[in-house]
Order: structure tokens, then sequence, then C-alpha cells
């Protein structure tokens, strides 16, 4: 996300000389291809790798991870980039999805949402420290050796998985049939839905950050990476907070969190124009989005009965839909002429209808 400018520029040269917004707004579609890879993945490769033995099934999604990242720095055209963004995301979604199960189980009963929270973590302490260092190193050295990098760190996870994850069976009982169960849930689907739309007002503000940051505030480039720093650092508090609230009580913190959003959401447009607002806002963005997420995937484990493996993956594929809505309908609003400013304003709408279906989930529920 914060290397857009560049990966347009390289990628779209006619669109660039023309206008460079909408190269911007067009290579957004890069996020929006990885997003409904994990969507299409995560359901699918669940429901038939429940019965696995999950340290397999992990290793065998990072080599994945691994040769996607590979062939999309390798890609000579943007179409074709596109395509391996979302092959590469296939296996995102069962990935974190078992590796929340593997940790939930690792720390015990009561603990699930802080298992959840710490598999998240790697996700948001990459946000603080691999996400601004990637986009530094792409705004030196290009895109595409950023792209090698990353796949460089798959393979070294792929080292650490096979030596540090305990061997877990999977479900011996499992079968596509009972995993595709869930679905039959309401408040199963109540649930992705509330993570689909929250997730989207979050990922309208995350995809546009480095436009954000040099066009509305006026700072140099060099800043970009900072503003992903400062914001990952909030979505790292904010994850342990969510798990940690998601133990003492799943639906409190989904509204809590929410109401905390809609705020920094609110604060971030009114000042985002300064660097004390940008910084201190997208802290709190970062805080409050990160804290849903542990608290909308424990809630899935609550409601998909059997369907465990299942409901641990869809929950990205939820979030994920969040993030090509968002990527998608941020760059629409750029291309309509409404600034840099307008995805955060789109952002708080959209904190309305994720209330109002999480409040829908929790009347499902309770009439159950």
């Amino acid at each position: 996300m914060g290397l857009l400018p560049q990966i347009a520029q390289d990628l779209l040269p006619g669109v660039w000389a023309s206008s460079s917004d909408d190269a911007i707004a067009q290579a957004g579609v890069m996020i929006a291809a990885y997003a409904l890879g994990v969507v299409v993945g995560a359901p699918t490769i669940a429901v038939f790798a429940a019965r696995v033995p999950r340290r397999i099934i992990l290793l065998a999604l990072t080599v994945a991870f691994t040769l996607g990242t590979v062939a999309s720095a390798l890609a000579p055209t943007f179409g074709l980039v596109v395509l391996f963004r979302f092959v590469a995301a296939l296996p995102h979604g069962a990935y974190f999805g078992i590796a929340a199960l593997v940790a939930a189980s690792l720390m015990g009963p009561g603990k699930r949402g802080q298992g959840v929270a710490l598999v998240l973590s790697g996700l948001t302490v990459a946000n603080v420290v691999g996400v601004p260092l990637i986009t530094a190193l792409g705004q030196s050295a290009g895109w595409r050796i950023a792209y090698l990098v990353v796949a460089a760190i798959f393979a070294a996870s792929v080292v650490a998985i096979r030596l540090t994850v305990p061997t877990q069976p999977g479900d011996p009982d499992a079968t596509p049939r009972r995993e595709l169960g869930a679905f039959a849930r309401p408040a199963v689907w109540f649930a992705l839905l509330t993570g689909s739309v929250g997730f989207a007002g979050f990922f309208a503000v995350y995809s546009y950050v480095a436009p954000l940051t040099t066009e509305v505030t006026g700072l140099p480039e060099s800043a970009v990476p900072w503003a992903l720093v400062t914001l990952g650092v909030g979505m790292t508090l904010g994850n342990l907070l969510g798990g940690w609230a998601a133990d003492r009580g799943v639906l409190r913190a989904l509204f809590l969190c929410f109401g905390v959003f809609a705020v920094v959401l609110l604060g971030l447009a009114l000042t985002a124009a300064q660097p004390l607002g940008l910084f201190g806002f997208l802290f709190g963005v970062g805080g409050a989005a990160a804290a849903l997420s542990p608290a909308i995937q424990t809630r899935l484990m609550d409601v998909a009965g059997d369907s465990q493996t299942l409901a641990a993956a869809v929950n990205h594929s939820a979030l994920n839909i969040g993030n090509a809505l968002g990527a998608f309908l941020g760059g629409a609003v750029i291309a309509a002429g409404w600034g840099y400013l307008a995805p955060t304003w789109l952002g708080l709408v959209l904190c309305a209808p994720g209330i109002l279906l999480a409040l829908a989930g929790a009347w499902v529920t309770s009439r159950r």
C-alpha cells in the first residue's frame, strides 16, 4: 500500500503521464486482487484441510506464499502482477485461521481471544517494522526488489515453522459437509458481514496513507514510512487489547471498538492537514480497527459450532472483503475528484452499517 505511487508509475506509465491520481487509483486494483484471493482461498482450502495435521498445512501454505510473491516480483505487466497478487493471496486466510486454532489450543481454555490476538500480532508487528522498512526499500531500490525481500522472509518462515511449531493433528472427524455447515447459521453471516463492512472503513484509509500524508498533510515522501509505523504501533497495541477484551465479553468488545473507531476517524478527517493530527489519529485508527479483529474472530468461533477450521479461516475472508471494498471505494472517491481526505469520511460512514450488523448478530444469538 505504501508503494502504490511507485507501482503506478512503473506499471502504468501512460496513465501516470496524464494523471497521477488516476494511476494511483487504478493501481489500487492490486490491493483488491489480493484481498479477493484471500476471500476465495480461505474457505476453499479450510474445508479440505481440516483433517490434515496442522503443521503440515501451515508449511505448505507458507511455501505457496513464497512462490506467489516471487512471481509477483518478476511479472512484466500490470495485468500479470494483478493476477499473481490474487494467486499469492489464496493461502492467506487458511494460514492465519489454522495458526489461530493452533495458538488457541496452546493457550488453553478461557484464553482463546488472547491466542488469536497473539497470532494476529504478527500482522500488527509487521505493520510497525516490516511495512515501513519495505516501503522505504521500495522507494529507494524499486518495488520489485521490495517484493523479493518479502519472498525471502516467507522462505525463512518456512524454516521457522518447521523448527518451532509443535505437531498438532487435524480433526479426524472433519468433513467438507460438516465444515460448510457453518454457513447455515445466521449468526455466522452477521459476524462475517460485521467484519467486512467495519474493515472496509479501515482499509479505505489505510490503502491511501501515502497520498494522504504527502498531498493532504503536505509532508515529504520520506514521511510515509513513519506514518505507517505510527499506524502499525496503534494496531499492535489495539490487537492485544482487543484479545484481552474479547475474553471478557465479545459483543461488548465489538461495540466499544466500533465506537472508538468512529471517533478517531472523525478526528483524522478534521485534523489530517496538520502533522500532529495525522500521526495522532492514524495511531487511533490502527488501534481501534485492530482491536476489532480478535473480537470478530472469537465471535465466529463462538457461533460456528463444530466448523472451527472454516470459521477461523473465513474471518480473514471477511476482513479482506473489507480490504477489497475499502480499497475500491477509496479509489473511487479519489477518482471522482473528492480528494485524498474523502476515504476517511467514507470510513466514518461505513461504521454505521457495521454497528447495525453487530446488533443484528447479537439479536439472532439471543433469540436462539
